[in-house]
């Protein structure tokens, strides 16, 4: 199986390492644009903190927000997490577009308000990691765009895996770790730039299977899949109930509503019975959720206030609490701890792929694993031309291993690999549709092939 193995790694390096080294410079710059972001928005981000002087009432800093900004829908709130961080409001705009919203900064101490700012998603990217979040995710191209990314992420686990059986088996008479591990001393041309390709390839390994697995998560038709089989699992992430009974005044139990609560411009805290803001957040702590939350308005008469942790630095602290906005009532509760296995699993995968998971090191790792696989993808397309032919024509470059060798493999293992390309192929289509692609490219070569020589 090995000339099979190799000709798979060799059209896939060849045809798809540009999507993959794209996806790996635009990575590289998204784990980045966390520290940048701090620096460029420092003001916005950060007040000095006043000696002897607590925070203001939370509904005072909200307040001087919506005065700053009357003509807008104020939908959530981000309270000061720590001493010297801003409280951030945010209101919506449908000109915005979706996921987005105008972000206003104001100091906890003073309620002076340092600026407002397009802020996108959950995570709240202001605009330079926003612009560099859409680049990554699809080049700015909109929805036909992230066919690159998931073409990309379809494919490295391939790769990464065809090249490390391909590389055990090239080091498989070294003996100790060290073979495996370090590059070869001593080597000069194509089996120095092999030697470096495959250790760094090792060291790699298990980054790039991780990338590759949470980034099919949330692409447009792997994604899918990968959404009804988490149904079929029940390892759906579940969400705290946001909606009231009006007439009863109080909440229903369990999570079947699974709803959202947004912002419409007729709810103000504070205004018409609503309990306000600083009672809300009585009771949240009291409820345990207290760590970096996120307040979310109620969507009608029929809405909740949801407060929920949103610590992605340590994804336990997730707990979530609704709350009536006319009795102060606990609606609904749920904690981190009481979502599906699979579920956590996931919360932790897409955090670490974006970066968030314990902060600055999670960045440094992905800055590193990205810069790896630059260098792997150059190494890569260097022992191509390193195996063009020494002489011939003088733009030639490697051809892969010869066509046919499949003919001697076992029956049952042909048999068995053909079935698991179909199943993943239905599985993750951009997969099945690189499959086929290579396989006319192979087929092709060879008619050219054959017909030269018939020609000679």
């Amino acid at each position: 199986m090995r000339p099979l193995v190799l000709r798979m790694h060799f059209y896939a390096g060849i045809l798809v390492a540009p999507f993959l080294l794209i996806a790996a410079v635009t990575g590289l710059l998204y784990a980045a644009s966390y520290p940048l972001e701090k620096v460029i928005y420092a003001d916005e981000l950060t007040v000095p903190v006043p000696e002897g002087k607590a925070a203001l009432p939370l509904s005072q800093q909200v307040g001087a927000a919506v005065e700053a900004h009357p003509g807008g829908t104020l939908s959530k709130v981000w309270p000061s997490p720590e001493a010297g961080a801003t409280t951030r409001v945010l209101f919506e705009d449908p000109g915005l577009g979706e996921s987005k919203s105008t972000a206003v900064f104001v100091d906890p101490y003073t309620a002076e308000v340092r600026g407002e700012l397009l802020s996108y998603g959950s995570s709240g990217a202001l605009p330079v990691r926003a612009w560099i979040s859409e680049f990554h995710r699809h080049l700015h191209l909109g929805e036909p765009g992230r066919l690159y990314s998931e073409l990309a992420a379809s494919w490295l686990w391939v790769v990464a895996l065809g090249g490390l059986l391909l590389w055990l088996r090239r080091r498989r008479a070294t003996r100790g770790a060290r073979g495996l591990l370090l590059p070869e001393r001593g080597l000069t041309g194509r089996r120095r730039t092999m030697s470096r390709h495959g250790a760094i390839g090792v060291w790699s390994l298990l980054g790039l299977l991780f990338l590759s697995a949470t980034g099919l998560t949330w692409s447009t038709y792997a994604g899918e899949n990968v959404a009804l089989l988490r149904e079929q699992v029940r390892g759906t992430t579940p969400a705290v109930t946001a909606t009231v009974d009006p007439a009863a005044g109080t909440g229903a139990d369990g999570h079947e509503g699974h709803g959202s609560a947004h912002g419409d411009g007729g709810h103000q805290p504070g205004e018409g019975g609503d309990i306000g803001l600083d009672r809300l957040m009585d009771t949240a702590r009291e409820q345990g959720v207290s760590e970096s939350v996120v307040i979310t308005l109620p969507a009608d008469e029929k809405g909740a206030y949801v407060v929920a942790e949103n610590d992605k630095q340590w994804p336990v602290h997730f707990d979530s609490v609704s709350v009536h906005p006319a009795t102060g009532e606990v609606v609904d509760t749920l904690a981190f701890a009481d979502y599906p296995v699979l579920a956590q699993l996931t919360r932790f995968g897409i955090d670490a792929h974006m970066g968030l998971f314990l902060g600055l090191p999670n960045q440094l790792l992905l800055i590193a694993l990205m810069a790896g696989l630059i260098v792997l993808i150059v190494y890569g397309y260097r022992m191509w031309w390193q195996r063009r032919p020494a002489r011939g024509t003088r733009f030639g470059v490697g051809r892969p291993m010869p066509r046919g060798a499949w003919r001697k493999a076992p029956p049952g293992a042909l048999a068995g690999l053909l079935a698991a390309a179909v199943l993943l192929g239905w599985f993750v289509p951009l997969f099945g549709l690189g499959l086929v692609l290579f396989l006319a490219v192979d087929l092709l070569r060879g008619a050219v092939a054959r017909r030269r020589a018939d020609v000679s």
